[in-house]
């Protein structure tokens, strides 16, 4: 199994170090730089544009985080990185603008969302730009069908399930991704513990990482059922982590 000690060797900024959409909002450029000052590895989420680009961006729906009408699918990636994120200067970044910006000072872990019939190409276009990438850095997504193309589509990244749930059917369903090589976990942290993460750490020695952290609770069920947590909302050299 590929070394990736580096994934877990430090908190994992969710969407970066944002300050929760005051003043520095998630998935934008000083989210990441405030990040990688703080020397915390960074997750954002990545969607394509129409012309079929690389955009960091969670929702599809462009409302919440531009307050524009439509969707990340419908838009260039010139139309994308024109819109202002949360009323701020902040433009919606592309993937190679924070993958230059992060330079490799630490490690990246992309998620990357799907939108079916409409995700044509997305891990094929990361995957080429990461194979270029001069640091740490693996890709995950929710979507099964995306997880599927890794492999083909995106060689020599590690590739990881982003999952929830604890309920018969959900876990089935994430045993039936192991035959997909995956290399990690991101578990939902109030969903531990349970018997697909159990098996992957202890029967396969995978890394498991948890998401979204946001007190010490969450902190207390990542350290005793996972390997690292992906948070939001505070300082993780404030609070105990181990």
């Amino acid at each position: 199994m590929t070394d990736l000690s580096w994934l877990i060797a430090q908190p994992v900024a969710h969407r970066g170090f944002h300050d929760m959409n005051k003043t520095r909002w998630e998935n934008t450029l000083p989210a990441f730089a405030a990040a990688a000052e703080r020397g915390y590895a960074i997750e954002c989420d990545v969607h394509i544009s129409s012309d079929g680009v690389p955009i960091i961006i969670h929702d599809g729906d462009l409302k919440r985080l531009t307050g524009e009408d439509g969707f990340v699918w419908q838009r260039t990636a010139a139309e994308l990185t024109e819109l202002k994120v949360g009323g701020t200067a902040d433009h919606v970044p592309t993937l190679q603008e924070a993958l230059d910006l992060i330079d490799g000072r630490v490690p990246l872990v992309v998620e990357l969302k799907g939108v079916p019939g409409h995700d044509k190409g997305l891990v094929a276009s990361v995957g080429r730009l990461l194979k270029r990438y001069n640091g740490k850095v693996a890709i995950m997504s929710f979507d099964h069908w995306l997880i599927r193309d890794f492999a083909k589509d995106a060689p020599g990244i590690p590739g990881g399930l982003t999952a929830y749930g604890r309920d018969n059917q959900l876990i089935e369903a994430h045993f039936a991704m192991l035959a997909h090589n995956l290399a990690f976990t991101s578990y939902a942290a109030g969903d531990l513990p349970n018997q697909f993460v159990s098996f992957v750490r202890e029967k396969l020695g995978m890394p498991v990482i948890t998401w979204t952290v946001h007190d010490q609770p969450a902190v207390d069920l990542t350290f005793k059922y996972a390997d690292q947590m992906t948070f939001e909302g505070f300082e993780p050299d404030v609070v105990k982590v181990a």
